[in-house]
């Protein structure tokens, strides 16, 4: 009676499994390197993916702008405080509110939503800027900075149609 060894067994399968694989690769790189058409095709799918991962980037772009569209209109259609007191009694809030959801990844737009309603309460808002730049996380800053810009197209725009108006 003739026995093999399990360990035996373990290692000629792993070897022709690994074999294997070594043999497929020799062929798809012979077949890459001498098949013109086979290269053409690699070519065509490696810029069909890299086409739709563009798509897909600027799909995910297109959205992201669209959310902080909304929810700045949203924020500045709540309105803010007229009074010294007031402002300065939401300011701190907001602050605060978006220094503790800086910490929550999945919180970043809202961190940084809070940190848009603080500079729009701040009377000196270049210079809470600086401060930001230095305190908040990268991530949340860009996205504030996108949101900074979008408002002061939309102000620009409304002070562009205003005063057309007001021409008239």
């Amino acid at each position: 009676m003739n026995s093999f060894k399990p360990s035996t067994l373990v290692y000629a399968s792993l070897g022709t499994a690994i074999s294997g694989m070594v043999a497929y690769a020799v062929y798809f790189d012979h077949k890459r390197r001498s098949d013109p058409d086979f290269r053409k095709a690699l070519k065509r799918e490696s810029r069909k993916q890299a086409r739709a991962a563009k798509e897909e980037e600027e799909e995910e772009g297109k959205r992201r702008r669209a959310e902080i569209r909304e929810l700045v209109d949203e924020a500045n259609e709540e309105g803010y405080p007229k009074e010294a007191q007031d402002k300065e009694a939401q300011f701190m809030q907001t602050l605060t509110e978006g220094e503790q959801l800086c910490n929550d990844s999945s919180s970043q737009r809202e961190a940084a939503l809070c940190f848009f309603r603080a500079m729009k309460l701040y009377p000196a808002p270049q210079e809470l800027m600086t401060l930001y730049d230095k305190t908040v996380p990268k991530h949340i800053l860009d996205i504030l900075a996108e949101m900074v810009a979008y408002d002061r197209r939309n102000e620009a725009k409304s002070s562009a149609s205003s005063s057309a108006g007001v021409d008239e």
